[in-house]
């Protein structure tokens, strides 16, 4: 596992907040209603389209529809013969284009976000992939740093996955392991970030975890594995058939005072982690799977 700062890759593009944006958006409808009162000139009245494309990427459906409609009343005010309702073809235009933008503008918008969470999302699980975790990871070493909190690592693969591919087929053996992420997803501590970063192998970041804490957590997530009778590929499994083994590590990075970690270090410090909770998960697996590792370390 590489971990990376990869923030400049991943950030979603910076917005105004909610409300900053109502604002524009309103002060420019009712900028553009005041130049086509004046003037009545359609290259003016095409600037209706600026308000309406930003409600529409800021709110999506509603707001792209909202300012289409209040595009459209403001039309009319401005143009008082479209009071009366007899609409030249040139009208009819402006007025359906209104609403096209908006709603075109909006689903571009929706489109781009999801095209954005699959970049971020692991296909099988729906938990983090890689490259998302590895930016989380050094967003929540930063803030141990600030605040002297310890951040706990745990590892963790699905035992004899192997074995199950061999018996039951490569299908059975990616339901278990969604079936694992899923279990684990449902149980993660506030704050926490998980991923699946190869096959059957997971990685969790839990911010202000202490070593006793991480093991509790991992025992827990070890139990449910255990207790749960899964269906993979359609045949019903009894409980016991799935289990994990964990390896964990806790530890507390110190501020320095003269000077702010830097992104680089941040990232060592997360494969540090990395590093020595593979080591627990190795000793888990010693000592004969289904287990339990945990440890502190020092950054």
């Amino acid at each position: 596992m590489r971990l990376t700062s990869n923030d400049h890759r991943l950030a979603a593009p910076p917005r105004l907040s909610r409300a900053w944006t109502s604002v524009l958006v309103l002060a420019a409808l009712l900028l553009v209603f005041a130049l086509d009162r004046a003037t009545g000139a359609a290259p003016v009245q095409h600037l209706y389209y600026v308000p309406i494309i930003l409600a529409g990427f800021r709110f999506g459906m509603r707001g792209g529809a909202l300012a289409a409609v209040a595009a459209i009343v403001l039309y009319h005010l401005a143009n008082p013969h479209l009071l009366t309702f007899v609409y030249g073809e040139s009208d009819l235009v402006q007025i359906s284009l209104f609403l096209a933008v908006g709603l075109i503008a909006a689903k571009l918008t929706q489109d781009a976000d999801r095209l954005r969470q699959l970049a971020l999302t692991d296909d099988l699980t729906g938990l983090h992939n890689l490259r998302s975790f590895e930016v989380h990871l050094a967003a929540i070493i930063r803030a141990s740093r600030d605040a002297n909190t310890p951040v706990a690592l745990l590892v963790f693969d699905v035992d004899r996955l192997k074995s199950l591919n061999d018996q039951h087929g490569h299908l059975a053996g990616a339901e278990a392991v969604r079936t694992v992420g899923h279990i684990i997803g449902q149980r993660l501590p506030p704050g926490a970030v998980a991923c699946r970063y190869g096959g059957d192998e997971f990685a969790v970041a839990i911010p202000r975890c202490s070593s006793f804490e991480a093991r509790a957590v991992a025992e827990e997530w070890r139990q449910a594995v255990g207790e749960c009778a899964p269906v993979l590929a359609g045949h019903a499994f009894a409980a016991g058939t799935l289990s994990i083994s964990v390896g964990g590590v806790s530890t507390s990075f110190t501020r320095d005072a003269s000077s702010r970690a830097t992104a680089s270090q941040d990232a060592e410090a997360g494969e540090a982690l990395f590093r020595a909770a593979d080591a627990e998960l190795y000793r888990a697996k010693a000592r004969g799977r289904n287990r339990v590792s945990t440890a502190s370390s020092s950054p």
